[in-house]
């Protein structure tokens, strides 16, 4: 079986530290960054804020919802945050790192092992576009709420 990453990297007017700390809080900031023609619940069930962290988050894929329960990691405190699905394996990672002062990239990147059969080819042809759309959405929307929270001093 194949391995699948998608990966789409942006600019955010913000700090580093004000975007990843964004990233980091389930509890109020990071529901403010999903897209909600994607995203339909985020419930934290554990934790809240970075590592340990365990919640569950419904989507609509392709005119069904799913839901996934994924816990979080700090693999690089500050700068690198992951999410894996409890379930699948399927492991979420945001990179942030800073350009200036109140300047940097954000990075989202999706791996997963495909199915197998004609059920992993159709998933290979039509998820990563479908996430880079997503991902697109959501590190738009980081940009606007970092920004507001930048100018109102978390």
């Amino acid at each position: 079986m194949k391995r699948i990453l998608v990966s789409v990297t942006g600019e955010v007017q913000a700090s580093a530290q004000t975007v990843y700390t964004i990233l980091a809080d389930y509890q109020q900031h990071h529901p403010r960054i999903l897209p909600g023609s994607y995203f339909t619940n985020l419930v934290v069930e554990a934790g809240g804020l970075g590592a340990g962290t365990v919640f569950q988050a419904q989507m609509n894929v392709f005119g069904s919802k799913r839901t996934f329960r994924m816990r979080v990691a700090e693999p690089e405190p500050g700068r690198v945050l992951s999410e894996t699905d409890l379930d699948t394996g399927l492991i979420t990672t945001f990179t942030v790192a800073p350009i200036a002062a109140e300047r940097c990239t954000v990075t989202i990147a999706t791996e997963w092992q495909a199915r197998a059969g004609f059920g992993g080819w159709v998933q290979r042809l039509t998820m990563p576009s479908f996430m880079r759309r997503i991902y697109r959405a959501e590190l738009q929307q980081l940009d606007e709420y970092a920004q507001a929270q930048g100018s109102s001093s978390m």
